[in-house]
């Protein structure tokens, strides 16, 4: 399989970084055409690409299911999964010198999945999920061990009131010393969202705070959603 997608260089990466620090997600608008977004969701019907295949409903994770790819990934999602993630390793860099943790990311993927597996989390971690109605995914955050990294990139694979209704990607702030903070995504088909997977930096009057993330997606009320989610750790 070919993936035909934007190119990346196309998107304004200081936007992205302004706008994820800011508010703990950005927007990638169209970055994968329909015909792609098709080609992706139909491999969820091929087991055969995966490790696991996970119900929510049996872990009290929500309802719906997912699977995750097994290695070797496709080669269409290795170089997608690498790609993003030079684009974000500054971002994730920053944040670790704001927050004064004693963090660096390698400029290159490969360098920082031999980190992963030097801490024996060599299980990849990028899934496909599929909602029908009635489905839903509670708050969560995407850690699968001691080393992660604060990113990851979530593409919406169906049109929204075209091939479903509900299923809006949730995203919640817990704020220090505030009332938690909850907002919607809004996500066409082939956007891709960039969320923080645990926390992002929050600049105050004395220095930076963090500021801790949870992301869900409420419950389809019609159709079916399939996303794309690229996690650039490994699991344990």
């Amino acid at each position: 399989m070919t993936l035909h997608h934007q190119p990346l260089a196309a998107f304004n990466w200081q936007s992205v970084a302004t706008e994820v620090t800011e508010s703990g997600a950005a927007v990638l608008r169209n970055l994968l055409p329909p015909a792609s977004c098709e080609s992706v969701a139909a491999l969820y019907d091929e087991p055969q690409g995966f490790r696991s295949h996970v119900h929510m409903a049996r872990h009290n994770f929500g309802k719906g299911e997912y699977r995750y790819f097994a290695y070797p990934l496709p080669p269409w999602l290795a170089k997608l999964r690498s790609d993003m993630y030079a684009r974000l390793a500054p971002v994730a860099n920053q944040w670790a010198n704001d927050l004064g943790y004693e963090q660096d990311y390698p400029a290159a993927h490969r360098e920082y999945i031999d980190r992963c597996h030097g801490a024996e989390q060599r299980r990849p971690t990028p899934l496909l999920l599929r909602y029908v109605a009635g489905d839903y995914n509670c708050l969560h955050q995407d850690l699968y061990g001691t080393e992660w990294f604060p990113l990851q990139v979530i593409v919406l694979l169906n049109a929204p009131e075209q091939d479903f209704q509900g299923g809006e990607l949730l995203i919640v702030e817990q704020r220090p010393r505030m009332q938690s903070k909850g907002s919607v995504i809004r996500l066409q088909q082939g956007d891709a969202a960039v969320i923080a997977v645990n926390h992002r930096p929050r600049r105050g009057a004395r220095g930076f705070s963090r500021v801790t993330l949870r992301h869900g997606v409420s419950p389809l009320t019609r159709g079916r959603r399939h996303t794309l989610g690229i996690i650039f750790h490994d699991a344990a």
